[in-house]
């Protein structure tokens, strides 16, 4: 019976849609995108968890009761972590701290078990991501480690599945293909099929700005000084050892804001939800396409599904707090808010709630202090955890008393226009900040909100 349902989930990686863009600008061009985000696992990593994992097998590298053990920005251990469960294997990953917290929760509720590292340093440092799986594959017993960068399974997942079901779905008629590079199994594995199908096509490389592979395809020199980016996945701070380029004709750098701004175009004109690589890809199909002067057949990936990123690229708080969304500056105090109530972020309370109703509200958005608005619109108070202990802690049912019953209404209010040195002085003394203009309230001014803001100015 297991195997029956091993082959059947294992049919349903690979065989993408390949859909048109149709309502964004695409210049003279047709656009494709291969939805790899409608694998049973979410991403077109599947493809190389599937091969990998199989190749191990057939090799003796991986034998029943054994670990798979990997280094992933998240996509590849969950192509991995399917498989390999399945097939009841123990899962060791190593991740970097950016990677989003949907992939982390849905990595854990497979079986795998994550060990989170820095995603501040690069190779040869101990906390670096592959150097510290690398290390954890030597002290486990039975370990294999699917080692990506450097694994020939993984190109050769896309040189026999993904390539011939682009050139099959294209009826033989594509021109470029847009790819990005993490551990360059995709545009290896392309590249080396259509050499053999299509050797004219031109292959493109979207590149988040920070990573060096852009510069090294543009210029032939491999830099020293990578940077930093938030897209997840693509990318590098070196050149992957299976990694062949010479087939790249174009590369475009994308910053940050542009490739999350892109993925969010694609959902609200397409109704496709891809994660944040995803709009790096597409913002670089969009600027090849544009540029072309003759009509060309595109094709590039939406490499996963962006409901593991519901909580950055789709979240204006977070946008904003990363400086990935810019408000129009106000010159004063109001631009220190996170999350402002004039612009209906703040999640907030009526004094008529209960305690309970705050005590939900608090935890589903993981807030620990709510302000609490009155029927005409105005600021009554803030109830926080701390508020919210002393009521209940001897009496369960008081959780059914009103917020308006232990609120505190005596607020610590600055105007607008006050100085940093006033702010200061009420941070200093552990409150929260309420910026308002008379009955006007605008939001409040955490700690943390200042720290957001001197790292955004000062960085």
């Amino acid at each position: 019976m297991q195997h029956a349902s091993q082959a059947a989930l294992f049919s349903l990686i690979g065989d993408t849609p390949l859909v048109e863009v149709t309502r964004i600008d695409t210049g003279p061009c047709q656009l494709f995108l291969k939805l790899e985000s409608q694998n049973p696992g979410g991403s077109i990593k599947d493809r190389i968890g599937k091969t990998m994992i199989e190749q191990a097998e057939h090799d003796g590298h991986l034998q029943p009761g054994g670990t798979v053990v990997e280094a992933t920005a998240g996509n590849t251990g969950l192509g991995l972590a399917l498989v390999a469960r399945i097939k009841g294997y123990r899962v060791v990953l190593v991740v970097p701290d950016k990677m989003a917290a949907e992939k982390v929760l849905h990595l854990k509720a497979l079986g795998a078990e994550i060990h989170l590292t820095r995603s501040d340093v690069g190779k040869g440092h101990p906390e670096y991501y592959q150097d510290y799986a690398a290390r954890l594959a030597k002290e486990i017993p039975g370990a294999w480690f699917a080692d990506q960068f450097n694994n020939p399974a993984n190109p050769r997942a896309h040189e026999t599945s993904t390539g011939p079901e682009i050139w099959d779905q294209t009826n033989h008629k594509v021109d470029a293909i847009v790819v990005g590079v993490g551990s360059s199994g995709t545009i290896t594995g392309l590249s080396r099929y259509f050499k053999k199908v299509q050797p004219q096509l031109e292959f493109v490389l979207a590149d988040p700005r920070g990573s060096i592979l852009a510069d090294y395809v543009n210029t032939g020199h491999v830099s020293k000084h990578a940077g930093s980016w938030a897209v997840e996945g693509i990318g590098e701070d070196f050149i992957p050892a299976i990694a062949d380029l010479s087939r790249v004709k174009k590369a475009y750098t994308i910053p940050d804001e542009e490739s999350f701004s892109t993925a969010r175009l694609l959902l609200q004109q397409e109704g496709i939800l891809g994660g944040s690589s995803t709009g790096t890809l597409l913002a670089a199909a969009l600027r090849y396409c544009r540029e072309q002067s003759r009509p060309k057949r595109v094709v590039t990936f939406v490499c996963d599904t962006g409901t593991r990123y519901l909580s950055k690229v789709y979240s204006d708080g977070w946008m904003v707090d990363q400086g990935l969304i810019t408000r129009p500056k106000t010159g004063d105090l109001r631009d220190l808010i996170g999350r402002r109530y004039d612009a209906g972020e703040v999640v907030s309370l009526a004094p008529g709630d209960t305690l309970l109703t705050a005590f939900n509200r608090m935890r589903n958005s993981d807030l620990q202090q709510l302000p609490v608005i009155d029927a005409e619109g105005r600021l009554a108070g803030l109830i926080d955890e701390s508020d919210l202990l002393l009521h209940v802690t001897q009496e369960a049912e008081r959780f059914g008393a009103p917020v308006s019953s232990t609120m505190t209404s005596q607020l610590q209010t600055l105007h607008p226009s006050a100085s940093m040195g006033q702010l200061r002085e009420i941070l200093d003394r552990g409150l929260t900040a309420v910026i308002a203009d008379g009955p006007h309230f605008y939001g409040l001014i955490t700690r943390y909100d200042l720290l957001n803001h001197l790292r955004r100015t000062l960085s």
